[in-house]
Order: structure tokens, then C-alpha cells, then sequence
């Protein structure tokens, strides 16, 4: 098949890494794979040059921004559009809510005006992917009904929709947007061979990073910015180094937030209890992960955090929030400890008593992995795209 793929941007974020793999999987297996994306800027690093060493055609066009700009959105739409007509491609794919929101409508009006493309005679295919909703509790009412309504109609122009969680598909179907015979839930790929064997030992990062080589460490994963939760982290820092003594903080990212917390952790006289290791290449999280003996993920609002995953993969349990698809990764009390949403006290309970039964933390770890092997190779990913593209 030839498949078009639709995003954004390629900075280093979970939606950005599931596409590229999605590409280099169908590339691999036999497919003419061509990706469409917009500039890859921002403080969160690119993933472009990745893109353009996987062997399929990577496209770029200054159009498609991540937000709304409807002069851009416009010659985006016209860009997706002539593309098709000239490609003919068997399926579009769109990531995320931007592009999938311009994409789909092109892709659609070339689709209707010429339903039986005449070089292939095949029906040209559209299909979506939510990594994450773009309507929130965290957003004002205003936004939400207009990306409800923006949703509902680009729902309307496509065969399928791929959810990362079934949490996703609950959502938006509450919401009115698609259809429920529409959905499939495809968890997000990672190489997670990369992750059971990443070639790193606990006392090599330890020492990199200086930190002591006897600590309970909590790893976190997130870029430093707003609904991550760190906030949460330090709110009741000072009450789990009292319990834990030995409990030490590394937090794997970067991010707006870092000069802020800097200064907090130096008037807190914390700065030798947390680690932060700033922007890091996807391909180091696995190589930093022997450091830790659990992970943490608070965040506010996720889509299914690639963390939870890439923690248990490692072998390492999880405690996180009870956020969108996070309870269907971290289960409580077999992979790790599932806290009430933005409760800072519950999270530190929760990091307490992980630290406090460590043969049990890393019995859950060990039950983790395998639930995820099952579940997370890219492999496994692409399989299922790949089915979903044939049966549409």
C-alpha cells in the first residue's frame, strides 16, 4: 500500500516518537510510506533527523503549525490536498488533533470529488489517531466546545479512528464525536527490546549523575512544564525525604518550568536530592532507567503516557495518577500504585510505601514487564495498523 502519514511537528514527544515507528515498521514490512509534517521547533528537540534516516519519504511544509492560524491552516489544507491528487495514496493517517483536523478534511474533499482513484481504482482510505484529546478539564469551556465541535466534524471525515487507550474512546464518544464501530485501541509502540537490554548499569548513571549509589530513586519522565505534576512532587518533598531518608528524585526532560524549580530546589536545599538530567534523545530514556527503582508520573493529562510502559519495561514498577489511559498500565498493586488525580498527599503515601517494601516494588516490576512485552513492542503496533489498514 502507499500510506500517507500527517503531523505536526517532530519534536521528541510520545506522538511524534509512535509515528515515526509506525513509518519505519510499514516501511520495513513492504509499504511506500511517505510523512507529511510541519517545522520541528520548540525547546523540546527534534525528531527530523530520525525521520529522514528511515528510508520512506519525508515531506516538510512551513503550513502545518501546531496552533490554530487559519492563514497557515488554509495553505496546510491545500498542501495535504494536492499532495493526494498527486500521489494517490491508499491511506492517510493523521496523528494528533491539529493535523488530523486539516488532514482528514483534505484527504476527504479529494476522496469525494474522486471517490475511485483511476490509476489504482481503490477507494482512498482515511484514518486518525488520538494520542490525546485536545478537550480538556485543565482548558476554558470556550475551547472545549469549539474543539469538541472540530472533533465531531473531522470525525465525520474518515473510516477509523486509532485511541492509544480505551480511556480515549470513552472520552470522545461522551463527547458526541464518532461513531463506537469507528474505534480501535492500538497501544503506542516503543522498542522495547531497548528497554529489557539497554546496555547501562545502575552504578554507571549513578555516578554519572552523582547520585549515591544506596538511594531510592524515583524517576520521572515528563517534559518540565505546566499539568506534569513536579509541582506535586516538591509540594510534599520535604515530608518524604523526612520518611524515606534515603528517597532521591530524577527527573528525565526539560522544559520551561527548569529555571523555576532550580531556584526552589536551592532555597529548599534540595538541590543535591533531585537530579534533573535536562533534554535527553529518546534513545537514552532506556539507558537511563537502570538509575531508578520506580518511576513516577503525575501528570494531569495524557493521552496513555509512554512512560508508564517504558518504566515497566525496564523492569521498574510505576506509581502514577489515575489519569485518562494510565489505569490500564499501571495496574494498582501488580505493576505499581494508581493515585487520585492532583491528590499531592496520596502520591507521596503511595512513593512511601513503594520505598518501604522493596522486595515487593520490584516483584511488581518484574510482573510489568511481561504485562508489557505483551503489549508494547513497536512490532505489535504496526501489526495491528497494518490490520486495520487492510480491513477498511
Amino acid at each position: 500500500m502507499k500510506i500517507l502519514h500527517i503531523i505536526t511537528r517532530l519534536i521528541v514527544g510520545g506522538a511524534q516518537e509512535n509515528t515515526l515507528l509506525t513509518c519505519e515498521g510499514l516501511h520495513k514490512r513492504g509499504h511506500e510510506v511517505i510523512l507529511l509534517t510541519g517545522p520541528s521547533i520548540g525547546a523540546e528537540g527534534s525528531l527530523m533527523q530520525r525521520a529522514e534516516a528511515g528510508g520512506y519519504k519525508v515531506m516538510l511544509t512551513p503550513h502545518l503549525v501546531r496552533s490554530p492560524h487559519p492563514w497557515h491552516d488554509w495553505r496546510a489544507y491545500r498542501k495535504i490536498e494536492n499532495i493526494c491528487r498527486e500521489l494517490k495514496p491508499d491511506v492517510v493517517h493523521t496523528h494528533s488533533s491539529k493535523a488530523g483536523i486539516v488532514g482528514r478534511a483534505a484527504a476527504w474533499r479529494v476522496r469525494g470529488k474522486n471517490s475511485k482513484l483511476e490509476t489504482r481504482n481503490l477507494k482512498l482510505s482515511v484514518v486518525h489517531t488520538i494520542h490525546g484529546l485536545p478537550f480538556h478539564p485543565y482548558q476554558n469551556a470556550a475551547a472545549n466546545r469549539l474543539w469538541i465541535s472540530l472533533e465531531r466534524w473531522a470525525a465525520k471525515r474518515c473510516d477509523a479512528i486509532i485511541c492509544v487507550a480505551d480511556a480515549m474512546t470513552r472520552q470522545a464518544l461522551a463527547a458526541g464525536v464518532g461513531r463506537a464501530d469507528m474505534y480501535t485501541t492500538i497501544y503506542s509502540g516503543m522498542e522495547a527490546q531497548t528497554f529489557v537490554s539497554p546496555g547501562t548499569t545502575r552504578e554507571q548513571i549513578r555516578t554519572k549523575y552523582g547520585i549515591p549509589p544506596t538511594a531510592f530513586v524515583f524517576g520521572t519522565i515528563a517534559r518540565l512544564q505546566p499539568l506534569k505534576g513536579h509541582d506535586d512532587l516538591l509540594t510534599t518533598a520535604n515530608e518524604l525525604f523526612a520518611r524515606v531518608p534515603d528517597a532521591h528524585l530524577m527527573w528525565i526532560g526539560d522544559g520551561i518550568f527548569r529555571q523555576r524549580f532550580e531556584k526552589m530546589l536551592a532555597e529548599k536545599g534540595w538541590s543535591d536530592r533531585v537530579t534533573m538530567t535536562g533534554l535527553v534523545p529518546p534513545t537514552e530514556v532506556p539507558r537511563l532507567l537502570p538509575a531508578t527503582d520506580a518511576l513516577v508520573h503525575p501528570s494531569y493529562r495524557e493521552g496513555l503516557a509512554r512512560a508508564l510502559p517504558q518504566g515497566l519495561l525496564a523492569g521498574v514498577p510505576v506509581i502514577s495518577y489515575d489519569c485518562d489511559g494510565a489505569g490500564e498500565v499501571c495496574l494498582d498493586g501488580q505493576t505499581g500504585f494508581l493515585v487520585k488525580t492532583g491528590d499531592a498527599q496520596g502520591l507521596c503515601e503511595a512513593m512511601v510505601k513503594m520505598a518501604s517494601n522493596r522486595a515487593a516494588a520490584k516483584a511488581m516490576g518484574a510482573f510489568g514487564r511481561n504485562y508489557c512485552m505483551e503489549r508494547f513492542p513497536a512490532e505489535v503496533m504496526v501489526r495491528r495498523i497494518e490490520e486495520l489498514y487492510h480491513r477498511i
